[in-house]
């Protein structure tokens, strides 16, 4: 077996874990998981603990690139019960923040929500999840479920997001904190702007984008404006993002949870996915399943203590 703490001129790479509970017993789990993985568990005094005061534990430790490459094979076939990355050390904390909104950086699906105030909201809700999942187009199902709500009052827009909507756990401290350190946020949603410029000024988000869905001047047409916000053009608001700022793709962090976030996931430096799909969760770098938020600021190295908001 190969000692992850052999040479450390080697270090390359960092395995980080967060997780709920003990901070010693999330450093025996990640020991545990380097011996699954044929690499000699960690001495306990090797480990970087990033939080262990407060309701998540967070630790970390080096790898070589081999090593790394042999742990996230082994970790990918092992049922976890920690949020885990194995990222390369260097450029880990990253200067632009591009998110998905809806069932990442909120709680709630905004269109299923918004589909409630005409009745229609599990008919609606079993189309988005399809969506999501990468079964339909994305495009096609969004027309499709705006269409449905030709006739909807303007009131139900700024109701809906008033008693239904809720920021994601550690939304605000996620973009604090990188906002703090330098880093541009920046929110983009296949979903609506009267939603997105909402949640990005409470999440304290730099800008958004999002559809537009179309209206009267008292009621929704059931028609979304074009050209649709979908796959690629969170991937094009990622590229023109970094090149607005002179950043490269590997500079930044995307986050999302359904198959529209996909392209964006794979472009960046650090792709992660939020809670997702299996088959988001199975393309990006790193995924967020058992804790909140907090979690991709750990995986760029962040403590505890460094939280700001």
């Amino acid at each position: 077996m190969t000692s992850p703490t052999a040479n450390a001129s080697s270090f390359s790479h960092v395995f980080v874990a967060v997780r709920a509970g003990p901070v010693g017993a999330l450093t025996s789990d990640m020991a545990a998981a380097c011996a699954r993985a044929g690499l000699m568990g960690p001495a306990e005094e090797s480990f970087t603990t990033l939080s262990e005061s407060g309701d998540l534990a967070a630790c970390e430790c080096s790898l070589s690139a081999a090593q790394a490459e042999i742990l996230s094979v082994s970790l990918a076939e092992t049922s976890l019960d920690f949020d885990y990355a194995v990222v390369p050390a260097e450029g880990r904390r990253k200067r632009l923040l591009i998110s998905d909104m809806d069932s990442t950086i909120i709680r709630q699906e905004c269109l299923d929500e918004l589909a409630a105030f005409a009745g229609l909201k599990e008919k609606i809700s079993a189309i988005t999840e399809r969506a999501m999942a990468g079964e339909l187009d994305f495009d096609a199902a969004l027309t499709e479920r705006v269409a449905m709500l030709e006739g909807l009052d303007l009131s139900a827009l700024q109701e809906c997001y008033e008693k239904s909507i809720t920021l994601m756990p550690g939304a605000e401290t996620l973009v604090a904190t990188m906002t703090a350190n330098g880093a541009r946020c920046v929110l983009v949603s296949g979903g609506f702007t009267f939603f997105t410029q909402r949640v990005a000024a409470a999440a304290g988000f730099h800008a958004h984008r999002g559809n537009t869905l179309i209206d009267d001047g008292a009621k929704l047409t059931g028609a979304v404006g074009r050209p649709i916000l979908g796959r690629e053009a969170k991937q094009v608001a990622l590229e023109e993002e970094c090149a607005a700022h002179q950043l490269t793709v590997s500079e930044a962090v995307a986050m999302g949870d359904g198959a529209n976030d996909l392209a964006m996931i794979r472009a960046a430096g650090l792709g992660i996915a939020y809670r997702a799909k299996p088959i988001v969760a199975a393309e990006a770098d790193a995924a967020i399943t058992h804790t909140d938020l907090r979690a991709a600021l750990y995986f760029q190295g962040y403590a505890e203590r460094e939280f700001a908001g």
